[in-house]
């Protein structure tokens, strides 16, 4: 069963590899320079590479099929800038997966291209957390879960009580 909405939940994914995939990349940079076959080490980066595009794409179709329902709830310009900054991140990670395909090779072009890719996924780490931040925002600043809650406008579930309030009765 599909959680609902679906786009908090396939999120996570993008900001994930962003941040698995720097790490991975400096690490195989290593394992080859220790003598470990380049295509074998790099195997990794290039899989997350792939991965964080595709993840990045998922979210943000996810994203936009739940556009209009938290567009009335947050306005037009925070949902723009979080979906710019996405698909900056889609972009960006898409060029670092080609670059990262080409370190696959070997001799110079696959050396450069490895290096490349490694400096294009502090790059592509920045953008995650660009796109993470905004996304945070729509939540905890906007109120973008308002559209979730229930139809009266407060949250569904439990509320705390107030100073003076006990729990008794919530």
């Amino acid at each position: 069963m599909l959680p609902e909405p679906l786009h908090p939940a396939v999120v996570h994914f993008p900001i994930v590899f962003a941040t698995l995939l720097p790490v991975s990349a400096l690490v195989a940079l290593w394992m080859i320079r220790r003598g470990a076959e380049a295509r074998r080490a790099w195997a990794l980066p290039f899989v997350l590479a792939l991965a964080l595009t595709g993840s990045s794409w998922v979210a943000i179709e996810t994203g936009e099929a739940e556009e209009d329902r938290v567009e009335n709830i947050v306005g037009d310009a925070p949902l723009h800038a979080h979906e710019e900054a996405a698909e900056r991140l889609l972009l960006i990670a898409g060029l670092v997966s080609l670059v990262a395909g080409v370190g696959l090779l070997s001799g110079t072009v696959g050396t450069a291209a490895r290096l490349v890719a490694t400096a294009g996924t502090v790059v592509v780490l920045a953008a995650g957390v660009q796109v993470g931040s905004l996304g945070g925002e729509l939540v905890y600043e906007h109120g973008a879960a308002a559209a979730y809650t229930t139809e009266s406008g407060t949250p569904a579930g439990p509320t705390w009580p107030d100073e003076d309030e006990s729990w008794e009765g919530h």
